[in-house]
C-alpha cells in the first residue's frame, strides 16, 4: 500500500504529540490509583514534567475542567473494567486489618487469596461486583463489615478514544481491534466529528510518537483498501477531530493528557 494514505500527521500536531509521549515515557504517573474511590479527592490534572506553571487563578480552573473531563473517562473504566490474570487488587475492610489486603495479583486462573475466605475467583467481575460479593460473604463472619476494593493495575491491553466521540473513553482490547471498530465500539463520530482526518496517536518503545492519519469515512464508503482500516496495537489512542473542545490540539494540550497516555500504555498505578 501507498504509505502516503497513512501519512505521519506532524505538519501539525506531530512535535507536540512526540514531546507530551516522550514525556509519559519517562514519567509515568500513578494514575488509576489517584482515580479509585480512595483517592478521589486528590486527583488533579497531573502535569507532565516540563509543562508551564501557570498562576494560581488560571490554573485552577484549567485543571478543574481537565479534571472533569478526564475524571468521567476513569470513572467509566474502573465501574466497567472486568478483572482478568495479572491486575493487581486491594481489598479493605474498615477496622479488620488482618482481613485486609493492600495488594494482590489475580493468578493466571483468575483467583486471589483472602486470610479468611481463602481463594476467591474473581476474573471477569468490575469492582463493585466484587465489592458485592465480599461484604456478603464477611457478613457471615464479621457483623455488618464494610468493605471497599480498588484496582491497582489493568494489565488488560487497553486503547483511548476521544475526541468527537459519542462515548469517548477507554477500550479494553479482548480482540484484535481496527481504527473503526475501536469508533463504533464508542457509539460512532458525532455529527460534528471530522471523518477524514482521525488521528492514531502512537507511543513507540524508543519514546517517540507516531501519529497516523485515517480517513475514517473512505473507510465507510468502502472506497478504502483493507490496509487503511489500521490494525490498533495496546497503548493506541485513537482521537476524532472536532468542534472547539474537541478538537485534536485542545485535547492534545490538556493538563491531563499525558497521564491519560501513560495509564493506556503502562497499565495504570504500579
Amino acid at each position: 500500500m501507498n504509505r502516503s494514505k497513512l501519512m505521519n500527521y506532524t505538519e501539525r500536531f506531530g512535535l507536540m504529540a512526540a514531546l507530551i509521549v516522550s514525556a509519559c515515557a519517562l514519567q509515568c504517573r500513578q494514575v488509576f490509583a489517584q482515580t479509585s474511590p480512595a483517592a478521589t479527592q486528590k486527583t488533579s490534572g497531573a502535569r507532565m514534567a516540563g509543562e508551564k506553571a501557570h498562576s494560581p487563578a488560571s490554573a485552577t480552573g484549567q485543571i478543574s475542567e481537565d479534571d472533569q473531563f478526564f475524571k468521567g473517562i476513569y470513572r467509566e473504566f474502573y465501574d466497567t473494567y472486568r478483572l482478568g490474570p495479572a491486575d493487581e487488587i486491594a481489598i479493605r475492610v474498615t477496622g479488620q486489618p488482618d482481613y485486609t489486603v493492600e495488594r494482590v495479583k489475580v493468578s493466571p486462573t483468575g483467583s486471589v487469596y483472602h486470610p479468611l475466605l481463602g481463594d476467591l475467583e474473581v476474573a471477569g467481575m468490575t469492582i463493585p461486583q466484587l465489592i458485592e460479593w465480599l461484604t456478603k460473604d464477611l457478613s457471615e463472619y464479621l457483623i455488618n463489615p464494610k468493605v471497599s476494593a480498588a484496582l491497582l493495575e489493568a494489565n488488560s491491553a487497553k486503547i483511548g478514544v476521544l475526541g468527537d466521540v459519542m462515548r469517548p473513553g477507554i477500550l479494553v482490547m479482548n480482540k484484535p481491534m481496527s481504527v473503526l471498530e475501536a469508533i463504533t465500539a464508542s457509539g460512532g463520530i458525532a455529527d460534528t466529528g471530522d471523518r477524514s482526518g482521525v488521528i492514531v496517536l502512537r507511543a513507540l518503545r524508543d519514546g517517540r510518537a507516531q501519529t497516523l492519519k485515517v480517513n475514517v469515512k473512505r473507510i465507510l464508503e468502502g472506497k478504502a483498501g483493507v490496509e487503511e482500516n489500521i490494525p490498533l496495537q495496546a497503548g493506541d489512542t485513537v482521537i476524532v477531530n472536532g468542534n472547539t473542545k474537541k478538537k485534536v490540539a485542545y485535547i492534545l494540550s490538556l493538563a491531563g493528557f499525558g497521564s491519560f497516555l501513560s495509564f493506556i500504555s503502562m497499565g495504570g498505578a504500579r
